[in-house]
């Protein structure tokens, strides 16, 4: 119920009302949210760029560059997408039985060091091979839009990694969880589009 002021009648100012409300969405959530969808628009420029330049190349990829790993990523790419897939049972988990919760994200978080390890071990490879930023347009492209999505990958999982340690130290609140899982999840989704796109 409202409280007014001492003094106060029911024509004097308007009245004070104390309350605390839940937000819906929480703070640190929200701020991922705008960010990610930020990124999505970053993403969408890139890919869309890609698309337009190999529907206007004569020949695609280009001469005297090599294949792209389509077979070796695709395995990868099910590796990223399993990290998010156990995020997700960390989440249940953390909601009924908190040290449950640890072993799945504890998975989940080394399927994503996997994932970028291996793009970097990609990339090595690639660049012995001839592909490089300057040899083609492919080369431009594939680093560029690769290297961003890496970017993100492993500031995920910095975020990650930090939230694990909270929750190790049983500090760990469901709004940061939430935090980092947006972020995560947004790594993983927007990267089957890559390969689909890109190595395909």
């Amino acid at each position: 119920m409202p409280r007014r002021r001492a003094g106060q009648t029911g024509y004097g100012p308007i009245d004070v009302v104390e309350s605390r409300r839940t937000p819906v969405v929480p703070d640190g959530v929200l701020g991922m949210l705008l960010f990610v969808f930020a990124e999505a628009t970053l993403f969408a420029g890139l890919i869309s760029a890609f698309a337009i330049a190999k529907a206007g190349a004569p020949v695609w990829p280009p001469l005297g560059q090599p294949r792209l790993p389509v077979e070796a990523t695709a395995i990868n790419t099910a590796a990223l997408v399993a990290s998010g897939l156990l995020l997700m049972l960390s989440r249940r988990r953390f909601k009924v039985d908190r040290v449950s919760a640890e072993a799945p994200f504890v998975a989940a978080l080394g399927l994503g060091t996997f994932f970028v390890l291996f793009q970097g071990y990609e990339w090595v490879s690639l660049i012995g091979q001839g592909l490089t930023m300057r040899s083609s347009a492919l080369g431009s492209f594939f680093y560029l839009i690769v290297g961003v999505h890496a970017l993100h990958a492993i500031a995920a999982l910095g975020l990650l990694f930090v939230t694990w340690r909270r929750m190790r130290r049983g500090w760990l609140a469901s709004s940061q969880l939430a935090t980092a899982e947006v972020f995560w999840y947004f790594v993983v989704g927007i990267w089957p589009l890559i390969y689909l796109i890109v190595y395909l």
